[in-house]
């Protein structure tokens, strides 16, 4: 077992590797745009007279906030609107209902479903102007601030006060809380403080018509009948745009530890899963998987040397918190019993910030990676502890004949949650139709969740049925309704559209 340490290289950073994304409407024909009000001159003036010159944003500027973070779909919206305010937000919804105009809600565009950038000409809501901090209780630990706010951002200003988020997020450099909130986002510690719902104790939201729903509520408890927060969590902005949050962070802990380890098999896995999670239950707070493929994209493409043996075929990424120092002299013992026992063949340990940190790279950089081939099919799953890898052999086996540059597996083991990736050169109906909707089919059988952490957006919209009985997605269509009677917000995503493609 070593316990030497690495340098990680620089990374170099990459915009779009693709010129142009080939418009959504071209790529699903059949989808038909709503009847919804076209911008005009008029609107144009009222628009610029609320969010002001600079924050009203057209021509050339625009191209990015109208393609997602994989270059998979392109809306063609003119205009992009930058409230700073709740109440700019509110009179920006209300005008909009009163014309029948339609609106696409964006954060910091991280999404993975397409969920965030228009389908056709929406315009463009982006909250990255509300990025204020409004306060925060050091007694009770509660945070309050825009929805704007980029997480990181946050998770730097709490750590300052001897606190943390209660989540944390590859794309925490971008992502904002309010999109978090929004697609009920997942992340690498649900293992111990549990999922982003549970932590949020309030919202602010405006709905469709420009009302704005106060439930900015900062207490622990509060058994006063429905709890409307949660019909806005995970709701992907179709039901009203957030735009403060109230959200309960624990306190930092004084020790952490991560160990970057290596296995021969996903049977060994399990069983290392097991056996850390009996003995360091309160303490366990990552457990992320990775296999091979994962591991040798991130060296090739990004440049960051795995620190261990790199020739095995899983790595696991374990982060320990605690209160006391006895997790350092536990884990290494654990770990060498482990290799002695040959459920692990390989390992190293860090308990500084910043090897930490280098280790965190590896995991955090996999995306990346892997986009770097030219496109990938991403597909966000929660499976069973015991079904969690089998989906990935089985579909490179499936697209073995095709051309495809890489097959991986990565994710939060320690929730189920896998990320499932296929890397090719460029998009291929063929490879498409191969992979879907086979895989929702698959992930159906082992009753798992199409969706993990990243929502149905436009992409998984006509897969909703794997997850979803006819009477929930009636349910849901019924709430909709009956908050955004018009449908102005985020048109065309969760709900299945009638296109074929």
């Amino acid at each position: 077992m070593t316990f030497n340490f690495f340098n990680v290289r620089k990374l170099c950073t990459t915009t779009a590797l693709y010129k142009n994304v080939q418009l959504t409407k071209d790529r699903f024909p059949n989808l038909k745009r709503g009847s919804y009000a076209v911008v005009n001159s008029t609107d144009v003036d009222y628009f610029t007279n609320i969010v002001g010159v600079n924050n009203f944003i057209t021509g050339e500027e625009v191209k990015s906030y109208n393609e997602d973070w994989l270059k998979s779909v392109s809306g063609f919206s003119k205009y992009v609107l930058k409230p700073k305010t709740t109440e700019q937000v509110s009179s920006i919804l209300k005008y909009c209902y009163e014309r029948g105009i339609a609106v696409c809600i964006q954060g910091g565009n991280t999404g993975l479903v397409g969920g965030s950038v228009p389908v056709f000409d929406e315009v463009i809501l982006s909250t990255s102007a509300m990025n204020k901090i409004i306060s925060f209780n050091k007694l009770s630990g509660v945070l309050v601030c825009q929805a704007g706010c980029v997480l990181e951002n946050l998770m730097n200003y709490v750590q300052n006060e001897g606190f943390i988020m209660p989540f944390d997020l590859g794309a925490k450099g971008t992502c904002q809380i309010g999109g978090n909130l929004a697609t009920n986002a997942g992340g690498l510690r649900l293992i111990k403080y549990g999922s982003l719902q549970g932590s949020v104790l309030g919202l602010q939201a405006v709905l469709a018509d420009g009302q704005v729903l106060d439930c900015l509520n900062t207490l622990k408890k509060d058994n006063t009948g429905y709890h409307l927060k949660h019909l806005f969590i995970g709701s992907e902005g179709t039901l009203g745009i957030i735009t403060k949050i109230a959200i309960q962070c624990p306190n930092a802990p004084k020790f952490v530890n991560a160990s970057f380890i290596g296995l021969e098999s996903f049977d060994k896995v399990l069983s290392f899963f097991s056996l850390i999670r009996k003995e360091f239950s309160g303490s366990l707070s990552s457990f992320e998987l990775m296999d091979s493929v994962a591991i040798k994209s991130v060296q090739k493409n990004i440049g960051i040397k795995c620190p261990i043996n790199d020739d095995l075929k899983f790595y696991i990424l374990v982060e320990l918190s605690a209160d006391n120092n006895y997790i350092n002299h536990s884990i290494q013992e654990f770990l060498e019993k482990a290799l002695n026992e040959e459920i692990i063949l390989d390992a190293t340990v860090a308990d500084q910030p910043s090897l930490i940190q280098n280790l965190w790279k590896i995991r955090e950089n996999i995306p990346e990676s892997l986009l770097r081939y030219g496109y990938v099919y991403k597909y966000d799953i929660t499976l069973p502890h015991e079904n969690f890898y089998e989906i990935v052999p089985d579909i490179r086996r499936r697209l073995e004949k095709l051309n495809v540059k890489a097959v991986c597996g990565y994710g939060h083991l320690g929730d189920g949650n896998l990320h499932l990736n296929v890397a090719t050169s460029e998009h291929n109906n063929k490879i498409a139709s191969a992979i879907e909707p086979y895989v929702y089919e698959w992930t159906s059988k082992y009753k798992g969740s199409i969706s993990a952490e990243h929502g149905i957006g436009f992409l998984k919209s006509k897969y909703l049925k794997y997850s979803k009985s006819n009477l929930e997605v009636d349910l849901m269509r019924k709430i909709k309704n009956n908050i955004d009677p018009k449908k102005i917000l985020n048109p065309y995503k969760i709900f299945p559209q009638n296109d074929s493609n």
